[in-house]
């Protein structure tokens, strides 16, 4: 198949004519079916500050490609199909992945998500890929009827409706993209090596980014609520109380995003329990006695105010790590709603105990109790 110019009629898959074609394409492939995109196995410096943006901010929310055919090298109606989710990181590990060889990418409609999650969604399922077999006319751009489907797709995807309702027979690849010119070459067959998920401590510290600072941007309005709290007295706000007596909890604020955003994934498979929300009141509670042991031990301070340090604190820390969820093949959705169900009212009874705490020794201190 040869390539052919920009200008097209009626393009298969995620061709737009009105719209200019993204950096990372090369041109176009002619196929029975129409022209398909060619997209680029070599990422540029542009590919890898947008995966930058992605670790730090939300820029991941909208990190979207179109989903359809695309072709990497030369591919003809022999060459495999791979497919993968629209989410661009994920289509990106691809296609990088892929280089050097020929083939078809086809992009499931996953809403942006990546494919473990995805599949875990329901977006990267049977129904989407029957849907996107029959949109982008596979069977007529290829000979054979065999798709390579990431194994972390498995959850969503029904091999054998597949196949019933499009001739196509599902093969799951490696875990890990990297590994697709070896499960190739040894004939699409995956050693127990690519079949596992390898969750490193390199892994798990690269994916702290994008939990602390989601975590960090309530953090300016519990620092106003704690200087606030501490600072109000009968004859109005007092900055020195306000900052003196603010400043522990302030302290431990941090204390509790960093021990659920970064300690506890860190430390992950060495924190004893299998729950999230344990794991990370546990680093949180550890961080709290540490405090009062190790960095004001000389410090006095009031018995309530020690006893919402010890309730609040550590339940702040569970509930940040239990965000973790979401970027780790620990757990599973069925595990992640049990916890939601059980330390949600956890949560907000943590927040009460500890406002009401903190209202008796307000008053005490006024002098009304």
């Amino acid at each position: 198949m040869t390539a052919i110019p920009l200008k097209f009629k009626d393009p298969v898959g995620p061709l737009k004519p009105e719209k200019p074609a993204p950096k990372w394409i090369e041109g176009t492939v002619a196929t029975p079916a129409g022209p398909v995109y060619k997209a680029s196995t070599v990422l540029s410096y542009r590919d890898y500050r947008e995966h930058f943006r992605c670790r730090v901010s939300g820029y991941r929310d909208n990190f979207t490609i179109e989903p359809g055919v695309y072709a990497v090298g030369s591919p003809d109606g022999n060459s495999e199909v791979f497919v993968s989710a629209n989410y661009k990181y994920s289509f990106d590990l691809l296609r990088q992945a892929l280089h050097g060889l020929d083939g078809w990418i086809l992009a499931l409609d996953t809403k942006g998500i990546n494919v473990w999650c995805a599949a875990g969604k329901g977006a990267f399922g049977t129904v989407e890929l029957i849907k996107k077999i029959s949109d982008c006319r596979l069977a007529s751009i290829v000979e054979h009827r065999r798709l390579v489907l990431p194994q972390l797709g498995a959850p969503g995807i029904s091999a054998h409706q597949v196949s019933k309702n499009t001739g196509f027979k599902v093969h799951y690849g490696p875990v890990y993209a990297k590994d697709l010119p070896a499960y190739l070459a040894a004939g699409r067959k995956a050693s127990p090596d690519m079949r596992t998920v390898k969750f490193t401590i390199k892994d798990r510290l690269i994916l702290t980014p994008m939990e602390i600072i989601p975590a960090m941007k309530n953090y300016p309005l519990f620092a106003l609520i704690v200087l606030f709290a501490f600072g109000l007295q009968p004859s109005g706000i007092m900055f020195g109380d306000a900052f003196y007596g603010g400043a522990p909890f302030l302290i431990l604020g941090l204390s509790a995003v960093l021990s659920g955003a970064f300690v506890t994934p860190l430390l992950l498979p060495a924190i004893p329990f299998r729950s999230f929300a344990l794991k990370g009141w546990a680093t949180g509670l550890l961080t709290v006695f540490a405090y009062h042991k190790l960095v004001a031990p000389s410090l006095v301070s009031p018995l309530p105010l020690t006893l919402i340090s010890y309730i609040f604190f550590p339940s702040a820390s569970s509930y940040i790590a239990l965000q973790f969820t979401g970027s780790t093949t620990f757990t599973g959705m069925s595990g992640v709603k049990k916890e939601l169900k059980y330390g949600i009212p956890l949560y907000i009874t943590s927040i009460a105990v500890s406002l009401i705490i903190m209202s008796v020794y307000k008053l005490v201190e006024w002098g009304l109790l």
